[in-house]
């Protein structure tokens, strides 16, 4: 192994006027070995090969789950979203990427589900690895309330992951993704929370009808991501053409992304799951959309003439029924998460 050793020798230290024995400091190497020896008790960091330290190095030649490369010389300083000191050279269980890349995906996801769709039921195991993801700074572990809606009573509170930055940046560099597969950090919006953990939910669901069908390689976009889109397309078309009326350039947005224009505005989902068909030869996409009690008749309305595939738990179920007495085609489409 190869020690970088100061190029002074280490001045001992002057001999105590007391009559006890003066006390020497540990040399170099007795303090590196005994970092390496602290070091390895930790079973999950890599071993380090004898004579070249190594890193994870986040490169677009290496994208391999565990693919490492030498060190080099770098800035120290700490870097927006950089991949966390302590994860560094972390080789991760395939349950501890997977959870990585669902949470970035989706930005934010219950415990529950995560042990349902990443752990099959087994808690303990989920515990232990969002414990160890956690201390690391990988992932946030919150409890929020769910929403009231205007009911009093018992309020639910729900555990849901969030990644860090640092989180972010690993979950790129080991998993499996597409190049342009959005990753998300940070809890937005906490009162939205439950809906937008329902999302997952739906997204399970509606992945599994994907997949029977043939679909592969999914992709999600949520509806930050397409918001986005649509503005940056509407402000280029105007620039473009300023004498144009408003309604026309949505319109033509809207054709553009394969949104639907509805009631004058662009519709937008809450996601996008786009996917592959016959080995890649062609390609197609679904949007989905989780309903909730807090959603207005007019909303709704325009929802449904949308054609996204709409999802509902069976309480916002019932209370949307309540709201559109007159309407009630309109809950025939609605799936139950």
């Amino acid at each position: 192994m190869r020690l970088d050793l100061p190029q002074e020798l280490p001045r001992r230290r002057a001999p105590d006027a007391s009559p006890t024995a003066p006390s020497i400091e540990p040399s170099p190497i007795e303090a590196r070995r005994e970092a390496l020896a602290a070091r390895a008790a930790d079973h999950r960091v890599m071993p380090q090969a004898p004579q070249n330290r190594a890193r994870f190095v986040a490169s677009p030649s290496k994208s391999g789950p565990d693919e490492i490369a030498p060190d080099r010389a770098v800035d120290r300083r700490p870097r927006r979203g950089a991949i966390p000191q302590q994860a560094i050279g972390l080789s991760l269980r395939e349950e501890e990427r997977k959870v990585l890349t669902e949470v970035g995906r989706f930005r934010v996801v219950a415990t529950r589900d995560l042990a349902e769709t990443v752990y099959n039921n087994r808690h303990s195991l989920m515990e232990r690895d969002l414990s160890f993801l956690r201390e690391k700074k990988l992932i946030d572990v919150d409890t929020v309330n769910a929403r009231r809606d205007g009911r009093g009573g018992y309020v639910e509170r729900i555990e849901v992951v969030t990644l860090t930055k640092g989180g972010k940046s690993l979950a790129r560099l080991t998993g499996e993704l597409a190049q342009d597969q959005k990753l998300y950090s940070g809890m937005v919006k906490p009162r939205e929370v439950q809906h937008d953990t329902q999302i997952y939910r739906a997204y399970r669901k509606e992945a599994e009808r994907i997949e029977q069908k043939g679909g592969t390689n999914l992709r999600v976009r949520l509806d930050f991501q397409l918001k986005s889109d649509v503005q940056k397309a509407i402000h280029a078309a105007r620039k473009a053409e300023p004498e144009r009326g408003m309604a026309e350039i949505k319109q033509q947005v809207a054709q553009q992304f394969e949104l639907p224009y509805v009631s004058d505005g662009i519709q937008i989902p809450d996601a996008r799951i786009e996917y592959d068909m016959d080995q890649g030869s062609r390609t197609g996409h679904d949007d989905i959309e989780v309903l909730t009690a807090a959603y207005r008749p007019g909303h709704l309305r325009n929802k449904a003439q949308a054609g996204f595939h709409a999802y509902a738990s069976s309480s916002d179920r019932a209370a949307l029924t309540a709201k559109i007495e007159d309407d009630h085609h309109l809950m025939e489409n609605i799936l139950e998460l």
